[in-house]
């Protein structure tokens, strides 16, 4: 007599194999791009620092607690500083112990983009935005850099997704009206934006507007649904944030960004090839744009699909965040392309979920995107600094005088020089080598001279002691006419003048040698010598 034996249905077999290669494939192809993003945006881990990353190391250098009021001299939200005051705990303050927790932040990024593809499109999509935000070169760039900008894309992203789930997607069919987790966790993440970078209000007010726009095309239910969540959402961030509205209007009122100017057209026309890189656009307007055309050309019973209102929500909040933070630039200039991160995730999200719906044409567009922003290196040099005070250092001793004509250019130098000698700036002597104060920046540099200024310092200085003129070289005068390069171009000359004419002082050294760099944030110094 012969035993049955059992035979597993082909379905089932079908079940277990995509069961088995879910759990065994996507842990590994998350590795494997993890391992990528490591190696691309590890390059130059090493590099000097430059002005704004002087800052980050000035200010978290300090007691946890003295970060969020000393900030409103600075003009900056405390939460990567706090992170950053941790993490020197651990890594140190090196070069690389300062970058290395960008890095992490952007790591987290690729596991993040592959639930937020899928979550909002599907499994393809996951894949595809996995991999660009492995590769994408501004957050390279920014992955190895010591501020906040990598922990400003990673931020979006969750954000960016929360909203879409909470707002685009049709709402469950068990019958709650509220989408209360996608909801809170919007709430979340752009409270954490906003405590990161002020960008991040252009941000929230994108998805303010566009979730507008979607309460206006809703009828019936469906309208008292998406007031009751974005209630939950947009509630949940006021609260949230409501601590730091009194230092960011203080913020706002005192310190600004003098050193920016009215941002151009041509500016806003050069976006897209800022985040997506100059190439790279090509293929991502002409292939993924297709792809994007035919998710939002499907249709159920005569309306969008939730994948089409999510395309159509997330274009809009890409877009419009730009476009408010360009606009509001007009009035108040505060444009820098590093700012563009609080933008970054829409479109990001965007790009993948279009070439992973272009069909053959989408990967193809894939393959050239990623050869071309894999060529893209972060520059191995942001400032010369670093160079420049290890060729001075030799020279200088404790006591000595070093006076810094770009006032923000002094912790960055005091984090290069040796310990023990003095700062002065253009207001006069700093006492917080860690910050640099924007209050009313423009009108103290303004009413600042070397008679009144300078002068004394110099006259209180002992025979024998040196003083450091360092001071920017302004290889272009196109950066240096917004109204704080300005002043600093202007006094930079008259306080050179003032220590050449003075009998007592004579010029030792000077570096780096002519002709001199034209690098990024480029420095120069003179060291004179008291007699």
């Amino acid at each position: 007599m012969t035993m049955a034996t059992y035979a597993p249905s082909p379905a089932w077999e079908l079940r277990a194999r995509a069961l088995a290669d879910t759990r065994v494939a996507a842990p590994l192809g998350i590795g494997l791009l993890l391992a990528l993003s490591l190696a691309l945006r590890t390059v130059n881990l090493g590099a000097g620092l430059w002005i704004d990353e002087g800052l980050s190391a000035g200010i978290a250098d300090r007691p946890l607690a003295d970060i969020p009021g000393v900030l409103r001299r600075d003009g900056s939200p405390p939460l990567y500083y706090m992170l950053l005051h941790v993490w020197i705990g651990v890594a140190g303050r090196s070069e690389e112990g300062l970058h290395t927790l960008s890095v992490l932040f952007a790591l987290a990024t690729v596991p993040v983009a592959f639930w937020a593809g899928g979550l909002l499109f599907d499994r393809r999509t996951a894949w595809v935005a996995a991999l660009l935000a492995a590769v994408n070169p501004f957050l390279t760039l920014y992955a190895q850099e010591a501020r906040m900008y990598a922990l400003v894309i990673l931020l979006g992203l969750v954000a960016t997704t929360c909203w879409a789930r909470a707002f685009c997607v049709d709402p469950p069919e068990d019958g709650r009206s509220v989408r209360r987790g996608p909801a809170l966790g919007f709430a979340a993440a752009l409270a954490a934006m906003l405590y990161t970078h002020n960008w991040a209000l252009f941000f929230g007010m994108a998805t303010g507007l566009a979730f507008l726009g979607l309460v206006w095309r809703a009828h019936g239910g469906e309208r008292r649904r998406l007031l009751r969540t974005g209630l939950e959402g947009y509630g949940g961030t006021a609260l949230l944030y409501a601590p730091w509205v009194p230092s960011v209007l203080y913020q706002a009122a005192n310190t600004g960004a003098p050193w920016s100017k009215a941002p151009s057209l041509q500016t806003l026309t050069e976006v897209p090839a800022r985040l997506l890189g100059i190439e790279a656009e090509i293929a991502l307007l002409l292939v993924g744009g297709a792809g994007l055309v035919a998710i939002v050309g499907g249709r159920a019973a005569g309306r969008l699909t939730s994948q089409g209102r999510t395309v159509v929500g997330l274009l809009a909040v890409g877009v419009l965040t730009i476009l408010l933070a360009w606009l509001s630039s007009q009035l108040s200039p505060a444009w820098a392309n590093r700012y563009l991160s609080s933008g970054l995730a829409p479109f990001l999200l965007l790009s993948a979920a279009g070439l992973a719906h272009a069909g053959r044409l989408g990967l193809a567009g894939l393959a050239i995107v990623v050869l071309l922003w894999v060529g893209e290196a972060p520059p191995a040099e942001k400032s010369n600094a670093r160079a420049v005070s290890r060729e001075i250092e030799p020279s200088l001793r404790p006591g000595d005088l070093v006076v810094v004509t770009q006032p923000e250019q002094v912790s960055v130098l005091h984090y290069y020089l040796p310990a023990g000698l003095h700062y002065a700036t253009l207001t006069g002597p700093v006492p917080d080598v860690g910050v640099t104060d924007w209050r009313d920046g423009v009108d103290r540099l303004r009413a600042a001279s070397p008679e009144r200024e300078l002068a004394p310092l110099l006259d209180a200085l002992p025979a024998g002691r040196r003083v450091v003129l360092m001071q920017p070289i302004f290889y272009y005068i196109g950066r240096w006419n917004a109204p704080w390069n300005e002043q600093v171009r202007e006094q930079s000359r008259a306080w050179e003048q003032h220590l050449s004419n003075d009998p007592r002082f004579g010029v030792t050294l000077e570096a780096p040698a002519e002709p001199y760099p034209s690098r990024p944030n480029p420095v120069r110094a003179t060291v004179f010598l008291k007699r």
